[in-house]
């Protein structure tokens, strides 16, 4: 790999979910070259639902463990039932069951168990998809309903598409995050060159970008903002603009509320076209601009 070769990590995040982050991160394929696109709001993603990727390769994501009863070992001692504080593990026709929706996986009984039976096993948590778009290579997943460890997912998603990256020679990585400020938004966020905060003009919009805002200078990430439907509230856009002047922090674009684009969403037309759609354009190529100053 040349010297000079570099890959660009920029995450697209907000405070809270429906501010129009999916939206922005995907007109990305249309405004950026030499990209990979990667969905890591494991819990909820969507931006495949855009984008409408093949998926060349399935993987399996092991996130935690469970205890798994062996009746053949099993002494009934009742000591792994009474330890338990999930209450995960039940008597049924005279044999110990655990459930494994109210197992977290702790291993407590694993570990008071003296007739060695119970064991710790693999769980697969969720997937990690491989896919190919029109547009460009895309890294996507899901985590199964009521697994945790969504960070530790995020983090084999953003593994795996900086390897597709370097394998490739793509020098640019657009993430479209999860909402908020949690663990997964953290493991976005880590390492990341970029962060493009999008808010909506409320005042609790503006008190969820504050709290980003906040996650991502803790890190140390270069941070800007882009105001979705800035005139459907011009004041508190006024407020937003006024709040990252005081905070040094660029406001990169102003998107319009547009009907266009919530009807070209609503029937999955993509790209989207529209004067939110433009200025969401004018916002990549800013980004574009920040991307080959920090590869100069």
């Amino acid at each position: 790999m040349p010297e000079h070769f570099r890959i660009v990590q920029i995450c697209v995040v907000s405070g809270k979910g429906g501010t129009g982050k999916t939206t922005v991160a995907a007109m990305a394929v249309e405004n950026l070259n030499n990209l990979l696109v990667a969905d890591v709001d494991v819990d909820a993603p969507n931006l495949h639902i855009l984008l409408k990727p093949r998926i060349l390769r399935e993987i399996p994501f092991i996130g935690s463990k469970k205890a798994r009863i062996n009746e053949n070992k099993c002494s009934k001692c009742d000591l792994c039932r009474n330890v338990c504080r999930f209450n995960a593990i039940t008597i049924i026709n005279g044999n110990y069951t655990i459930d494994d929706v109210k197992c977290s996986g702790c291993s407590l009984c694993y570990h008071v168990c003296s007739s060695n039976a119970i064991t710790m096993e693999d769980v697969v948590s969720g997937k990690i998809y491989i896919s190919e778009t029109n547009f460009c290579p895309m890294v996507h997943a899901i985590l199964n309903p009521g697994e945790e460890n969504s960070g530790k997912l995020v983090a084999e998603v953003r593994k795996i598409a900086k390897n597709i990256a370097e394998d490739k020679k793509i020098d640019k990585i657009v993430l479209d995050g999860p909402p908020g400020i949690g663990c997964p938004v953290i493991a976005s966020l880590t390492g990341v060159d970029l962060a493009l905060v999008i808010v909506e003009p409320t005042l609790s919009g503006l008190s969820d970008m504050a709290r980003i805002v906040d996650l991502a200078t803790h890190f140390n990430i270069r941070t800007v903002i882009a105001v979705n439907k800035f005139d459907l509230n011009k004041d508190m856009s006024a407020k937003i603009e006024k709040y990252c002047q005081s905070r040094k922090i660029d406001v990169l674009a102003k998107i319009p509320y547009d009907d266009e684009i919530v009807k070209q969403m609503s029937s999955l037309t993509f790209p989207f076209k529209g004067k939110a759609a433009e200025e969401i354009s004018k916002l990549w190529s800013k980004i574009n601009d920040i991307i080959n100053e920090l590869q100069s």
